[in-house]
């Protein structure tokens, strides 16, 4: 059960390591773009391309739907960026059902995981894989696997990384549980004096950039977003993405927000400690680009 590309690589993974897929459920077809022609989910693409049934519920109760999901008589269900299941499905196979998600859990549960991690200047990330219940990324964890961030990664870097390193895990995980060699491990047990960061999803008005914060958080938040759905904020008057921006720490002499260019080079924002240098922009109506590229063709 997936949905967008990152659960494709967990897919793949999965066939490539002789498992029997008996479906694949994704969301159903819906239009995109400008538009609006119909379009797949990654994960249905994969699937059709490798001749596997397809299952796209509107409802996951609606009895239809339940009653071909029992009629597969799956001994295990994984799930990987899908969307929250009901009991009466989570709890159908005799294994149970697995999902794989991009934190170490118990620390970011919840819809950006990623995003959150990346914001939060996080040191370490990885992946988990643990066993559905009632609350949502809360069940008994079976495997994870760490991996170290060193403070430059975007989200993008990230995704891709935890896409690929997922996709092993849960392998691993699957092939656990087949043979009876795996452990379940509480979260209750793991959250015992600790402080509990969460990765709650991220709307549009989440995404503006604080300039009155100091230059590496602001750095974070930017790579946190980026490449989606991107920080932004405005310049003269328009609105201007920003994929990436590196800190320089020095007094600004200026107020937060304020900006300084040579157009040229570089456009500089300040922050509370020092300047945001970004590099990497969007502005409204235009292309992506680097800031040289962006300067020759725009004046401030």
């Amino acid at each position: 059960m997936g949905t967008p590309h990152f659960a494709v690589a967990s897919l793949d993974a999965l066939i490539s390591a002789g498992c029997n897929i008996v479906a694949v459920i994704t969301a159903p077809d819906k239009p995109a773009g400008r538009g609006k022609k119909v379009s797949q989910s990654a994960v249905k693409e994969y699937a059709v391309a490798n001749g596997l049934k397809v299952l796209q519920p509107e409802k996951l109760k609606n009895p239809e739907f339940l009653a071909e999901l029992e009629a597969l008589k799956a001994d295990l269900q994984v799930v990987v960026a899908f969307r929250m299941l009901p009991e009466v499905v989570w709890n159908m196979p005799p294994k149970g059902t697995i999902n794989l998600h991009a934190s170490l859990l118990p620390q970011y549960r919840g819809a950006a995981p990623i995003n959150w991690a990346i914001i939060n200047g996080e040191k370490e990330s990885g992946v988990t894989t643990f066993l559905l219940t009632h609350e949502i990324d809360t069940g008994h964890i079976l495997f994870t696997e760490k991996v170290t961030l060193h403070g430059t990664e975007t989200a993008g870097d990230l995704h891709d990384k935890l896409m690929n390193k997922g996709a092993g895990l849960l392998v691993k995980t699957v092939k656990g549980i087949e043979s009876g060699r795996y452990s379940q491990h509480p979260q209750e047990h793991l959250i015992e004096n600790i402080e509990l960061k969460h990765a709650p999803k991220i709307f549009k008005e989440d995404c503006i950039i604080d300039f009155d914060k100091p230059a590496q958080q602001v750095c974070n938040f930017i790579r946190g977003l980026s490449p989606s759905p991107a920080a932004f904020t405005t310049i003269e008057g328009k609105t201007l993405k920003v994929f990436y921006a590196t800190p320089e720490i020095t007094d600004p002499g200026l107020d937060p927000g304020a900006f300084v260019t040579d157009n040229k080079t570089h456009l500089k924002f300040a922050a509370t400690d020092g300047y945001v240098s970004v590099t990497d922009v969007q502005l409204e109506g235009k292309k992506r680009m680097g800031i040289e590229e962006f300067l020759r063709g725009n004046k401030f």
